[in-house]
């Protein structure tokens, strides 16, 4: 059965680092990749843009192709968006098909300080979205949560509904969503950093101009 994976984060706004990582592990795992922008996020400070603005920028971005989509559900919960409860409501929906939480290393080596982090594995795989040269130390509980989880056959997360680590190799793109506010608040055109379609629509980018 082919997987769910769902790639979280504020997308503030979305730009070409996210969609190339969530477009390879797509072809990775080959499965179907859901942006899914965060409400509150616990871990960082409050988005830029509106619920509405992201949604509509994420749309944009995603016009013309079928594997990446968007979920806004996180946007229709008031109060911190924590993944646990997300997966546990898409599990409800989805039955027994593979969910797959997309993750980089430095979120992975973070995740002891997740709401609920251990039943993660309950109802999900993890997807670690690894960089060339990048070994990130973790903790030793993640280790020792991690014993006999870790995989580097895509099939056993196509035939398991959740519970699997694995590491996927993706082509680093370090685009940084605060310089590109930046860029935009002093005027400037980040034509090469942004998907193409944000620029077809002026209002698009409108909450980062000054």
């Amino acid at each position: 059965m082919k997987p769910l994976a769902l790639f979280g984060g504020t997308f503030d706004p979305v730009h070409l680092g996210h969609l190339s990582v969530a477009w390879e592990a797509a072809e990775l795992l080959d499965a179907e990749v859901r942006l899914m922008p965060a409400n509150v996020p616990p871990h960082k400070v409050a988005p830029l843009a509106s619920a509405e603005q992201r949604v509509a920028m994420l749309d944009a971005a995603l016009r013309g192709q079928d594997r990446l989509a968007v979920d806004a559900r996180e946007l229709r919960r008031a109060g911190p968006s924590y993944t646990y409860d997300t997966l546990c409501e898409l599990r409800a929906e989805v039955g027994a098909r593979p969910l797959v939480l997309l993750l980089g290393v430095d979120a992975f080596a973070g995740l002891p300080g997740w709401h609920r982090w251990r039943e993660l594995f309950d109802v999900a795989h993890l997807g670690v979205l690894s960089r060339p040269g990048v070994e990130p130390e973790l903790p030793h509980a993640l280790w020792a949560e991690m014993g006999g989880r870790r995989t580097d056959d895509v099939s056993e997360l196509h035939v398991r509904p959740a519970g699997r680590v694995i590491e996927l190799a993706v082509t680093p793109i370090e685009i940084s969503a605060t310089r590109i506010r930046e860029l935009l608040a002093g005027g400037r055109d980040p034509r090469y950093l942004l998907p193409c379609g944000l620029f077809e629509d002026p209002a698009l980018l409108a909450p980062y101009r000054s």
